[in-house]
């Protein structure tokens, strides 16, 4: 035969037990999810100069092949598509695409550049995506 247990007051969570509990959770999460925010910005950050890195071999590949750099109108997709006139010393494609950068944007390109007069300019405009800004807005870049 069964006995039934009969719950006694000292056996269940008060609401002050289980508001204890709430407040440490809440504390927690305020400590730890900050630390992930700016890792995840971190992440992008290094991702970002991953890819102008590339950007840059390809550019200086490019470079070596047509003795120049792309325009500003031909800009990266030069990279990938052979431009009309100089097929014939184009090597490539340098790159498999023209990938956005890590905050869903595409690459800018500008040559000669502003920052290297004597090169070429490529960036991201970062995570308020555009030109300028500081802290995690700022632009990254190959200067």
């Amino acid at each position: 035969m069964r006995t039934q247990s009969k719950r006694t007051p000292e056996s269940a969570f008060t609401l002050i037990e289980i508001m204890v509990v709430v407040i440490i959770i809440g504390v927690l999460a305020a400590t730890v999810i900050p630390k992930f925010v700016s890792t995840t910005y971190d992440a992008k950050v290094g991702a970002a100069k991953a890819h102008i890195a590339e950007f840059r071999g390809a550019l200086e590949r490019f470079n070596v092949h047509l003795d120049r750099y792309p325009t500003t109108d031909e800009g990266l997709k030069i990279l990938v598509e052979a431009p009309s006139g100089d097929d014939k010393k184009w090597r490539g494609p340098y790159i498999d695409k023209a990938i956005p950068d890590p905050w869903g944007n595409p690459y800018q390109y500008r040559s000669p550049g502003t920052r290297n007069p004597k090169g070429y300019d490529l960036w991201s405009r970062g995570s308020d995506s555009s030109d300028g800004g500081e802290g995690e807005g700022a632009d990254i870049g190959n200067w």
